[in-house]
């Protein structure tokens, strides 16, 4: 066992006794999110291509006294979506899916291959959709439910992400569809769009690539830091939580106030910033490691 559990802001038992799915949920923010969702009470279906980091998550809220199964298999590939669904929910109906899972590379467009950038979309869209409709078909339009997709901070545009991008703003549209269409069956649809987070997702990433970007990205944030994976596990819980029962078709931003700001506008230093770490777990990612081992301000 840990010293302690996910410190999680809701209230304990939230969602005792409900069954839900975080897709990518083998690292990252997913991860972030299914020990907060399992915190609470509800039983996670993990899911990602990798067996063995979805089996490790799964593993991790258990030992934590939590609920959970891992399932691996690709959200873009339509035959593995169906029966994946179908095997998650021998356990028992599925209320919840926060469609995590996602993937980019850095590359200015003109070097983005054709193959490449259909493979973004695919992580980033399709699959979002391909799991989102399985769900409904087969268990939410019967009981009704929430759905949280994740984007991106997209709204101006991804330079030298534009693949992300497109699939990002695919994916807020897609949210707004999915909210009036399905709100006849009593499911909610929002989206949450994380700005700069301090995740291993940033591991994925050139190492010097990573290095030089996260300086600059605190630099164009007004409240001049990157936010923690809680942080965004936070808001995700909400928008599933019946707090926000009557919020659907919304796109939450978290991301600091970054998406507001304009280049012809200087930011100054921010004080007075308050930080929310919840998740007992969390292992910042290399770049920012080395950031902090040269004795400069944490991100």
């Amino acid at each position: 066992m840990t010293d302690h559990g996910y410190d999680s802001l809701f209230r304990p038992g939230l969602f005792a006794g409900q069954r839900a799915i975080v897709t990518g949920g083998g690292s990252g923010i997913g991860r972030c999110i299914a020990h907060e969702l399992a915190a609470l009470g509800a039983h996670v279906c993990v899911t990602g291509r990798k067996a063995e980091k979805v089996q490790g998550v799964a593993a991790e809220i258990a030992e934590d006294g939590g609920s959970a199964t891992a399932h691996a298999f690709d959200i873009r590939d339509e035959d593995a979506v169906k029966p994946a669904v179908a095997a998650m929910l021998e356990g028992g109906p599925i209320r919840y899916l926060v469609n995590n899972a996602g993937g980019q590379f850095p590359s200015p467009l003109q070097h983005i291959s054709r193959r490449g950038f259909e493979a973004v979309v695919s992580t980033n869209l399709t699959g979002g959709f391909l799991v989102a409709r399985e769900l409904f078909n087969q268990s939410l339009e019967k009981t009704g439910g929430a759905i949280v997709n994740i984007t991106a901070d997209f709204w101006d545009g991804m330079p030298v992400m534009g693949h992300s991008g497109a699939a990002r703003a695919g994916m807020d549209n897609l949210t707004k569809t999915m909210a009036v269409e399905w709100a006849r069956a009593g499911v909610r649809v929002n989206s949450v769009a994380p700005g700069w987070v301090a995740s291993s997702g940033m591991d994925q990433y050139d190492p010097s690539f990573s290095r030089a970007m996260v300086p600059e990205m605190k630099r164009h944030v007004p409240l001049k830091r990157l936010a923690t994976e809680a942080e965004i596990s936070a808001p995700v819980v909400f928008l599933l939580s019946d707090a926000a029962a009557f919020i659907t078709g919304a796109g939450l931003r978290v991301d600091g106030g970054a998406s507001q700001g304009r280049p012809i506008f200087p930011l100054e230093d921010a004080g007075h910033v308050t930080r929310y770490q919840g998740f007992h777990r969390y292992v910042p990612p290399k770049a920012v490691q080395e950031i902090d081992q040269k004795g400069k301000d944490t991100p």
